[in-house]
Order: C-alpha cells, then structure tokens, then sequence
C-alpha cells in the first residue's frame, strides 16, 4: 500500500486502474502537442509566440473590436487542429473506456480529438468548448466551423450571421465568458464518486477546472497525474509520472501502441507520491478564470 515516502510506479498505477470501477479523466493541451497542436503557455506555445492570441481570446476584445475579429478569422484559418489526428495519448483513453472503467472525461482542449477519437459524446466534456463549429453571439445560430472558413476563404474578413446579422466565435469559452454550469456540476459529481482520478497533460493551474483533483482526492480516489512538467497538485497525487504520454497512456491503461515504437520505448520517470491523508477541496489552489480556454 502507498504511503509516505513510498515510491509508487508505473506497474502498481497499473493495477489501481485495473481495480478501479469509475476512472475519471482529466485532459489538457499536452495530450495533443503528440499531434501538432501546440500548448499555450509552452516554450513553444501559441501565446508565447504570439501574446496578441490571449487578447483575441478575451470575449469583451473580440466583441468590441472588429479588427481583433478579422485576425481570429485569419487564425482559425491557419489552426493546426485541421491537419491534426488523434494519437496513442487520444486512443488509450477510448480503449479505457472499452474495458468499462470510464466514467466521464474532462478535457480543457477545444481541438475535438477526443470525440475523433472515439470517445463516447455522453462520456465526454469539453470543458472550454469546441472549435470545429461557430455559433453566432446574438441568436445562438451554431454551423460548422469548415463552412464559415469557406466564407473567410471566399474574402469575408469578419462574417456576420446570416440569419440575423450578429457576430460569429467559435463555440469555445473565451476569457471573461462563464463556463457552462450543468457541465461543472456533472465533472464536479463525477470527481465526487470516482475511485481514481487520472489527470493527463495538463499543469493544473487553472481553476475551476484544476479542482477536482482535490476534490477527488478529498472523495477518497486515488490520483496519478501524467504530464511532462510539475504541475501544481502533484503534490496530492499518489503516483506522478513523467515522459511522453502517446507512450505512458497506453502502458498505463493496457493499450496497444498504434505507433511504430518498440514497447521498451517508454522511459517513464516516477516522481514523489503522497502520503494517505484527507485534502479539503480548494486546497492548494492555484489560481482562477472565470472562463477561457487553457491548458
């Protein structure tokens, strides 16, 4: 059994997913840097590059200013989610769920790979929204993103609404939008009754999302983070892993590889677990938006 100072690794992360009865996943931007996406906030993140994005991702911006609205449109145009596909990372986590023991996923990322994926929709949260279509501000109209860029393509800069002439965004929650209450309060009930708590690519350092780790963890579940970097719950986590996830998620969940690496090539570095312990809720809190997209 874990406990304090104890050293737990991949193997026995394995058998706490092959005990559990309702796994409940958390994603952000990392699961998708194995697909082209850049992360936000990385060294090679789309607002490092470009620190103007955050402000085009800021609804009272993009609402207000109709030159903000034309550079969105030339982005979403250049988006690199459309020449995107799933990875190994994506189809561990449709394997999980074949194997019964998904209870619901969160995911912070707009770029819609985990429905590609296979993810059941009634599994499936997409906490921030989604990309791939475009609703309009004034009448609720929503469309296929493709068919607005088609229009972009066609030489409208900023394409109106044709049904009542509003503003178009894409259907994700921009800065200084709320987030959708129905969708917090089924990841909420979720990370209440689940009896581990797998978080993946994600620094969880943005709240109200980043919450329900200790939320699950004060629930008595089991954590195992997955990412690349510290986050800031790895201290409430029981197992936090390093390296690459298109590699550590199939291991972890039993999956095969869809990749051409041999299965020795994951290198898997194990950091500190946690001691047993009760955690309130909101312990550890790293900070909040009211809304917007984030890793």
């Amino acid at each position: 059994m874990e406990g304090p100072g104890s050293a737990a690794g991949l193997a026995e992360a394995v058998g706490w997913i092959d005990q559990a009865q309702a796994v409940v996943v958390l994603t952000g931007a990392g699961i998708s840097t194995g697909s082209g996406i850049p992360d936000y906030r990385g060294p090679l993140g789309t607002w490092t590059r470009n620190p103007e994005a955050e402000r085009m991702a800021t609804i009272d911006h993009y609402l207000a200013d109709a030159e903000v609205r034309k550079r969105s449109w030339q982005g979403r145009r250049g988006s690199p989610i459309w020449g995107a596909q799933p990875n190994d990372g994506h189809r561990a986590l449709v394997h999980l769920e074949g194997r019964g023991k998904l209870s619901l996923l969160v995911t912070q990322n707009v770029d819609g790979l985990h429905r590609l994926a296979g993810t059941a929709p009634e599994r499936l949260i997409e906490i921030h929204g989604s990309a791939r279509s475009a609703g309009c501000w004034s009448c609720g109209d929503v469309q296929p993103m493709a068919e607005v860029l088609e229009r972009v393509e066609a030489g409208e800069e900023d394409p109106r609404c044709r049904l009542c002439g509003g503003i178009i965004k894409s259907t994700t929650v921009m800065f200084g939008q709320s987030l959708v209450a129905a969708d917090l309060m089924k990841a909420e009930a979720a990370a209440r009754s689940c009896d581990l708590m797998l978080a993946v690519g994600t620094k969880l350092t943005v709240g109200p999302v980043c919450e329900l780790v200790p939320v699950a963890r004060a629930s008595g579940a089991r954590v195992v983070i997955v990412n690349n970097e510290p986050t800031a719950y790895d201290h409430l986590a029981h197992a936090v892993l390093r390296g690459d996830i298109s590699d550590q998620l199939p291991a972890l969940v039993r999956a095969e590889r869809g990749s051409a690496r041999g299965p020795g090539a994951a290198e898997v570095a194990v950091v500190h677990p946690l001691a047993d312990g009760p955690v309130a809720p909101g312990e550890g809190r790293a900070g909040a938006i009211r809304g917007g997209v984030a890793e």
